[in-house]
C-alpha cells in the first residue's frame, strides 16, 4: 500500500504545480491595491513583498526540516527505540532568536511607513474635505468654495489632503489604486495625504466605504478621476459657478453704453416690488468640462440592476427644464431645497445642514445614488419616482403618485408628482451642467 502512494506521487506533485501556476494567471484585476499609482501604494507594496519574501524563507525552510525528520526518524521494523532526550537550550534559544530577528525586519519599515503616511501633508497640497454620510460622499474643495458628492476629481502630479468626518455612523474612505485606507470616526477628524503620480494618464479608479455602516453599506461607493492639472483647472473654474437656470447665473447688469452687445434681461421682482427690466452683457462662461464617459473603463460604470417599474419615454423626451425647476425651488410643491442645495437658487440650509448630495452641477456628474446608478433620464426618473425602492435605507422620500412609501408604510396620495413631473423633474437636474 505504501508503494502505491509513492508512485501517485509524482502525478499529484505536477497537478499541484499546475494547479499553482493557473492560480498565478488573471486579468485586470481593477480594485487591487498593488498598482504604484501613489507613494501610499509603493510603502503597501513594499512591506507586502518583504513579509511575503520573509515569509516564504521561513515557510520553505520548516517544511525542509519537518520533511526530513520525518524521513529520518521514520518508525522502522525491528528498529532501536529513539534516544529519549530532554531539553535542549541552544536549540530552543535558535527557535526563538530566528523569529524575533525576522520580526525586527519587518516591524522597523513597518513603523517607518506608518510615521511617512502620518506626517504633515506637503505645501501646496489640494485640499478636501471628506464628509461621510448614510450612504453617499460629500467632497468639499475649500480653496475654491466647491461642494460635491460622489465624484472625486484629484490632479495628478499634485498632492491630495483629505480630512475626513462623518456626519453620522462610522465609515471608512478607500481607493484601492490610491492605496491609503482610512476610517472616518464621529467627534473626530482623520488626515490621509497622497500624490497621484506625475506619469499617469486621466484615468477614472473605484472608491467605497469599507467599514460596515448599515443597511445600504455596500452601496455607498464612489468615482475618483485623476485628471490633468489643466483638465483639474477647467473642472474648477465650472464647478465654481452657479446653476444653470438659476438667477446667480443671469449675466449682470450692464450699465456702460460701450462693448458687447446689450440683451434685454427680465429680473424677478422681490416680496413687495416689481419686477425690473435691465441691460445686461452676457458674460462668457467657463466650459462645462467634466471626465469623458468615454474614457471610463466598464469596471468603473455602474450596472445595478433596476426595478421593474415601468416609465414613458415619450415622456421624458418631452421633459420641461423650466417646469422642472419650478418643481424643484418651490417647497410647496417639493421639499427638495429643505435637503439638497442649489448654489444660485434660494438656500434654505447651509451645508453642514444639508442631508442630500449637493444638485448645483448634478448634470455633470457620472452616477448618482453614491455611484449605485449611471446618470440617464430613465434610471434618474424611477429614482425620483420611488428611491427606497431602489436603494435600501435611502432617506430620500417616495414621490411618485401611487407609489408605495416603504418609510412611512402607504402608498403616495396627496402631495406626490405624477409621471409628466417626474420627466419635467428629470429634464431640469440633467440640465444643471
Amino acid at each position: 500500500m505504501p508503494k502505491l502512494h509513492l508512485r501517485r506521487f509524482p502525478t499529484v506533485a505536477v497537478l499541484a504545480l499546475v494547479l499553482l501556476a493557473l492560480s498565478a494567471c488573471g486579468g485586470d484585476y481593477p480594485n487591487s491595491t498593488f498598482s504604484h499609482h501613489t507613494e501610499l501604494n509603493d510603502g503597501a507594496v513594499f512591506l507586502w513583498d518583504r513579509m511575503m519574501l520573509l515569509g516564504t524563507i521561513v515557510f520553505v525552510v520548516v517544511e525542509v526540516v519537518l520533511v526530513y525528520t520525518i524521513f529520518k526518524f521514520r518508525r522502522r521494523e525491528g528498529g532501536p527505540a529513539p534516544r529519549q532526550i530532554q531539553g535542549n537550550a541552544a536549540l530552543e534559544i535558535t527557535w526563538t532568536v530566528i523569529p524575533a530577528l525576522i520580526l525586527v525586519f519587518l516591524a522597523v519599515p513597518t513603523v517607518r511607513t506608518i510615521f511617512e503616511s502620518q506626517r504633515k501633508a506637503p505645501d501646496g497640497a489640494v485640499q478636501i474635505e471628506v464628509i461621510g454620510h448614510q450612504w453617499w460622499w460629500e467632497f468639499r474643495y475649500p480653496q475654491y468654495g466647491i461642494v460635491t458628492a460622489n465624484e472625486l476629481y484629484l490632479p495628478i502630479g499634485r498632492t491630495a489632503n483629505f480630512s475626513l468626518r462623518t456626519r453620522d455612523v462610522l465609515h471608512s474612505f478607500w481607493i484601492p489604486q490610491m492605496g491609503g485606507k482610512r476610517d472616518l470616526i464621529a467627534n473626530k477628524t482623520n488626515y490621509l495625504w497622497f500624490t497621484p503620480k506625475a506619469d499617469l494618464t486621466s484615468s477614472a479608479w473605484n472608491g467605497a466605504c469599507v467599514e460596515y455602516c448599515g443597511s445600504s453599506h455596500a452601496n455607498m461607493r464612489f468615482r475618483a478621476f485623476t485628471v490633468t492639472p489643466a483638465e483639474f483647472d477647467k473642472w474648477v473654474a465650472h464647478q465654481k459657478t452657479a446653476a444653470a437656470g438659476s438667477p446667480a447665473a443671469m449675466p449682470a447688469p450692464d450699465t456702460s453704453t460701450k462693448g458687447a452687445a446689450k440683451v434685454p434681461v427680465k429680473m424677478a421682482g422681490m416680496p413687495g416690488m416689481p419686477g425690473m427690466t435691465a441691460t445686461a452683457t452676457p458674460a462668457p462662461a467657463p466650459e462645462a468640462w467634466v471626465f469623458p464617459l468615454e474614457k471610463m473603463k466598464a469596471f468603473t460604470l455602474p450596472s445595478t440592476p433596476l426595478p421593474a417599474t415601468r416609465f414613458d419615454d415619450a415622456l421624458l423626451a418631452a421633459g420641461d427644464p423650466k417646469a422642472g425647476r419650478e418643481i424643484v425651488t418651490n417647497v410647496a410643491k417639493a421639499p427638495c431645497l429643505t435637503c439638497h442645495n442649489i448654489k444660485g437658487e434660494t438656500q434654505y440650509l447651509n451645508d453642514d445642514q444639508a442631508k442630500g448630495p449637493n444638485l448645483t452641477h448634478f448634470g455633470t456628474r457620472h452616477t448618482f445614488a453614491a455611484g449605485l446608478f449611471r446618470t440617464d433620464a430613465r434610471t434618474l426618473a424611477l429614482w425620483i419616482k420611488n428611491a427606497p425602492l431602489m436603494k435600501p435605507g435611502s432617506i430620500m422620500p417616495t414621490f411618485g403618485t401611487g407609489e408605495y412609501n416603504a418609510l412611512m408604510k402607504q402608498k403616495v396620495t396627496a402631495g406626490g408628482l405624477d409621471d409628466k413631473q417626474i420627466a419635467d423633474v428629470v429634464a431640469y437636474l440633467l440640465s444643471l451642467k
